[in-house]
């Protein structure tokens, strides 16, 4: 510990998911993030697994945001022993409350649903219980603001990335260590810009887009507004596979936006997702973490997510009359790589009729349906069914919620010339990459190792794109 500290991963390093961060000063142990192992079964299975460090030895947790693959975790630390303060935005969590008690819920449906099929059910990882016991611990902190934490002295920033996401500054004995979280795209309008990274001995830095740049954002707009006025003319449904936090969001409130600016036809957009609409409520609620743009929409007296004729599914059946109704309308549903919920009903439903259109918005993992789909698959299997393809397929690049490649480096040039970089949260093709470029600038530049073995050399879907 030359540096007086170590900082080691259990999640995250040379993979883009399970986000758990552990630094280590020889007297204070501070996790950042306890996420969620999210994509394939061998990775999900990561979260049955021991932590890889003593749960009573941490002293305390900073959370970055309210993403899964960043707290979902949670509920199981605390329920293996830790009972030490865990550090968030409000807006985090209120979002966790909402993300955790869902998860809970659908873990034991899927047990539930296990047994009922003869199956062997794995038992839920946490349950409502846990999930109470996590946010009882959770201290409110500011922007700027320091704060102790295990005796150190930290400060939060904005990262720009969903309401409540921070990055921290962390003060160990005259060194200076920063942990990202998740950088915001600065070009996207929901958010604010994220700050710059700080001065800094130490960075870890995520680097999901460490290795490309995202699509002209004013041109991805432009491809959203002709999906729908191309839709319309085939006076069918648009299906979108959506993240209940961000994405949906996002979505509505360019569609919104685009009804104002007549450049669009005013459809029913109905948002099929219990989740989504309790993700609404904390947007609301948290306008002070908004864009300026989305604030002075919300000041004149109007919703900032409302499309003209939007609707907030509250029921099962409220969802079966959509999807049996033949009306051109806008679906919005979870989830958003198709792995399973509402959405999979609606392309059951609708796949096979070439009215329809299937915008995707955020990235598929390889093999999952979402990918056949993007790569033109003819048919696919559904819940069981084989179902034909004769909808239209587009996906609309340059949405994502992290910023690019180019995005990162000059987040991360103020750290100076001095700071050593340390690449998380990215695949390996992008950790090596960002780490390149960094070094090519004069700067320390690592990819920082896993702590624990990874299936599938570490790839996996961008669960919290």
């Amino acid at each position: 510990m030359n540096e007086g500290f170590e900082i080691r991963s259990y999640g995250a390093a040379m993979t883009v998911t399970g986000s758990c961060h552990l630094l280590d000063t020889g007297t204070a142990r501070v996790l950042v993030d306890c996420g969620a192992f999210q994509g394939s079964r061998d990775l999900f299975a990561l979260n049955r697994d021991p932590f890889g460090f003593d749960v009573a030895s941490i002293d305390a947790v900073l959370l970055t945001h309210a993403h899964l693959d960043h707290v979902g975790r949670m509920p199981v630390l605390v329920k293996r022993g830790y009972e030490g303060p865990i550090h968030c935005r409000p807006a985090t969590r209120m979002l966790a409350e909402h993300l955790l008690l869902d998860a809970a819920k659908l873990q034991n449906e899927d047990a539930e649903r296990a047994k009922r099929r003869g199956k062997q059910a794995d038992p839920p990882l946490f349950d409502e219980n846990d999930v109470r016991a996590t946010l009882s611990l959770m201290r409110p902190i500011e922007y700027g603001t320091p704060f102790e934490a295990a005796g150190l002295t930290v400060t939060a920033f904005v990262a720009g990335h969903v309401p409540g996401s921070a990055g921290f500054l962390v003060e160990v004995g005259g060194r200076r260590v920063v942990f990202s979280g998740d950088i915001g795209n600065e070009r996207k309008d929901v958010m604010p810009d994220p700050a710059p990274c700080p001065p800094a001995d130490t960075v870890l830095i995520e680097s999901t887009y460490g290795d490309r740049d995202h699509r002209d954002f004013e041109a991805t707009i432009d491809e959203f507004a002709e999906v729908f006025k191309e839709a319309a003319r085939r006076k069918g449904k648009i299906l979108i596979p959506s993240f209940a936090l961000e994405r949906t969001q996002d979505v509505l409130f360019h569609i919104a936006r685009l009804e104002d600016q007549e450049r669009i036809p005013v459809m029913p957009v109905y948002v099929d997702s219990p989740l989504a609409s309790r993700v609404e409520t904390v947007y609301a609620a948290c306008m002070d973490e908004l864009s300026d743009d989305v604030r002075a929409v919300a000041a004149s007296g109007r919703d900032p997510f409302a499309p003209r004729r939007l609707t907030y599914t509250k029921t099962v059946d409220d969802s079966k009359r959509i999807n049996a109704s033949d009306e051109p309308a806008v679906v919005i549903a979870g989830s958003g790589m198709m792995t399973g919920g509402r959405i999979l009903h609606h392309l059951r439903a609708h796949l096979d009729d070439s009215h329809t259109t299937v915008m995707i918005v955020g990235f598929q993992p390889t093999g999952g349906l979402g990918r056949q789909l993007v790569d033109g698959a003819a048919r696919v299997r559904i819940m069981g069914e084989d179902i034909p393809v004769n909808a239209r397929v587009v996906t609309i690049n340059g949405l994502s919620a992290h910023a690019d490649r180019t995005e990162l480096l000059r987040w991360s040039e103020p750290a100076g010339p001095s700071a050593s970089f340390r690449m998380v949260h990215g695949e390996p093709t992008s950790l090596r990459a960002l780490a390149d470029q960094v070094a090519a600038r004069g700067q320390g530049a690592a990819v920082q190792p896993s702590e624990i073995a990874l299936p599938e050399h570490g790839r996996k879907d961008e669960g919290g794109e």
